[in-house]
């Protein structure tokens, strides 16, 4: 009976929240679910969680750029090409609060600190039966510690980066720090550098305090960053504070948040010697967010377990840009409500039947979202639909990368997916076979030389195969790996038979964990920059090490290492190619008790 297993053999089994929103065993979860523990998180070489996360086949954030140096605007993540411009197509829950920017939809990764996590659960394919328009490629949720001690980690290293994180936790009273800086690298291409082109350098900080007892929390977090985008006249920042506050009663679960941010930003236009640079846009873009959950969850006759809830969401933004002497402001709200009910149905021991839906409501519309999956002696097969709707970035908001505008449509319509999948796990490894079919996606289309809209330029296709397993080869060696071959493919209209742009159609990851030495490797085939697939971004092979060694008890001295081979990863070609993160190390002490 699923409720049996659910409450015998949590314990001893790897868990997930996010796939049904209750704690379920993964082997026992029909959908496509990656968790990286905090030991995994912490042995790896990057200092951030969205590289952290390039460990999961499948994860890419829009432009392949990390969130150190690539435009804020840029960080929305995509699972199993899904997306096609810099939206994201994944919810990313902090214990169960929204994460994504409530304006535009990405995600500033560094709020959460990565000392104060406990684990990351990675969803893949369409959640919008349970978690509404921002799943509709998946989720990605991080668990909090709940843990008393204290974790200390600080790193220096080349590019004048440095590093910070804190947690410490008491029995009712935590605190978390993030901070990073550095004087990072510069973006062009060596042979198509000029003298505007300089090093784009960021930094960031994130303080949370999160007050909790043994039913509820509170929590407030204040977050800044600030970045040179490559050239002289080209910055932005960001200030974000948000209240969360949330509690589980039982079998009834709560949450609440509020959010304000601040965010600031400039475009130029670069000469063609790329020698000089004018100012072109000064950008303003404030935003407040408010939502809150409920969510009751009941077991009956020990063979189905039933979930039902609600989701209140609304979001009010602007976007006041200045345009040499001319100011265009324009905005608005959205407002959200859902409700959604599942359940996990026990038919036999061995054989468990999932069914639900949820209803969204939002401006004027009204979105249904069923699904339905089997699992049976490993072996899963799920149908369902999902949708994302146009954030007001997207409506609202244009912006410009090169000497490239992308202008804003505020007549947009919502993407809609219907997706069917089949899977089969063994004891360490799972494969699953997907095929999706997105109508209305919306991309970044071509509409005269150098200017861009977003558009729903049609129905696309994204289909393909994804593969995780996990070994133990010796003692103190383990080894993962994880695959993806998808066909990301426009299906109608001017564009048909084209790719869909920023989805490269394999990749492949690969880990080696021997006692306190870590290497991560990754593969991505080429893609493209552009919906008409003529501005082609190569291939890359990127490995990473990490290593620690302990100085004295709960202190250990650690080293890092990215991108091993110093391989070129071409971001973006607008026509001008930049690249990702070169080559780079860091030393550092870590302390935790």
């Amino acid at each position: 009976m699923i409720a049996a297993l659910v409450l015998a053999q949590l314990a001893s089994e790897t868990i997930t929240v996010t796939a049904t929103r209750t704690e379920t065993r993964l082997a026992d979860t029909p959908a496509s679910v990656v968790v990286l523990s905090k030991e995994t998180l912490a042995n790896t070489a990057a200092p951030t969680t969205d590289d952290a996360l390039r460990q999961v086949a499948g994860f890419t954030l829009f432009r392949r750029a990390g969130s150190r140096v690539a435009n804020p605007t840029t960080q929305g993540v995509t699972l199993r090409g899904a997306g096609a411009s810099g939206a994201s197509r994944a919810l990313v829950l902090d214990d169960g609060v929204p994460l994504n920017d409530p304006f535009g939809g990405w995600v500033y990764w560094g709020r959460v600190p990565r000392v104060a996590l406990e684990r990351v659960e990675v969803l893949r394919g369409g959640a919008s039966d349970l978690y509404g328009s921002a799943a509709m490629g998946g989720v990605v949720q991080f668990i909090r510690r709940r843990s008393t001690g204290l974790s200390v980690d600080v790193s220096a290293g080349s590019g004048e980066t440095a590093t910070a994180m804190l947690f410490a936790g008491a029995k009712h009273f935590t605190v978390a720090f993030d901070g990073l800086t550095t004087d990072g690298f510069v973006l062009v291409r060596r042979d198509q550098r000029g003298a505007v082109d300089i090093a784009a350098d960021s930094r960031h900080a994130t303080l949370d305090l999160t007050a909790r007892n043994d039913v509820g929390f509170v929590r407030g977090s204040y977050y800044r960053e600030s970045r040179g985008n490559g050239t002289p006249l080209q910055v932005n920042d960001t200030t974000i504070r948000q209240l969360a506050a949330g509690g589980d009663f039982g079998s009834l679960t709560l949450r609440a948040y509020g959010s304000d941010q601040d965010y600031f930003q400039t475009f130029s236009a670069v000469a063609d010697d790329r020698n000089s640079e004018r100012l072109t846009i000064e950008q303003s873009v404030p935003s407040r967010g408010l939502g809150g959950s409920a969510q009751w969850t009941r077991v009956i006759r020990n063979r189905h377990v039933l979930i039902t809830g609600v989701d209140l969401r609304t979001v009010r933004g602007t976007s006041d840009e200045l345009r040499g002497t001319t100011r265009v402001i324009a905005g608005g709200k959205q407002r959200t409500a859902a409700v959604y009910l599942e359940d996990l149905f026990a038919v036999t021991p061995s054989l468990t039947v999932t069914a639900g839906a949820r209803a969204d409501y939002w401006a004027n519309e009204t979105e249904v979202n069923p699904r339905v999956s089997v699992l049976w002696r490993g072996f899963s097969a799920s149908a369902y639909t999902a949708f994302r709707a146009p954030t007001l970035n997207e409506l609202h908001r244009g912006f410009r990368v090169g000497n490239i505008d992308t202008l804003p449509n505020a007549d947009l319509k919502a993407e809609d997916l219907t997706g069917f999948e089949l899977g089969a796990r063994a004891k360490n490894a799972r494969v699953t076979l997907f095929w999706s079919a997105i109508t209305d996606t919306i991309a970044n289309v071509t509409i005269a030389p150098n200017t861009r809209q977003r558009q729903n330029l049609g129905r696309t296709w994204s289909r393909g195969l994804e593969l995780d397993a996990e070994w133990a080869l010796a003692r103190d060696l383990r080894a993962s790996a994880g695959f993806l071959f998808v066909d990301a493919t426009v299906r109608e209209g001017e564009l048909r038979g084209k790719r869909v742009p920023q989805v490269p159609r394999t990749q492949l990851t690969a880990q080696l964990q021997w006692r306190t030495v870590g290497v991560q490797t990754r593969w991505s085939a080429s893609q493209f920059d552009d919906d008409r697939n003529e501005l082609p971004l190569r291939g890359y092979f990127v490995a990473d090490v990490f290593a620690s060694h302990s100085l004295k008890r709960g202190v250990d001295l650690t080293l890092a290492l990215e991108n091993l081979f110093n391989e070129d990863v071409e971001v973006s070609a607008a026509p001008v190619v930049t690249l990702g993160q070169p080559r780079a190390w860091r030393v550092g002490l870590r302390y935790a008790r």
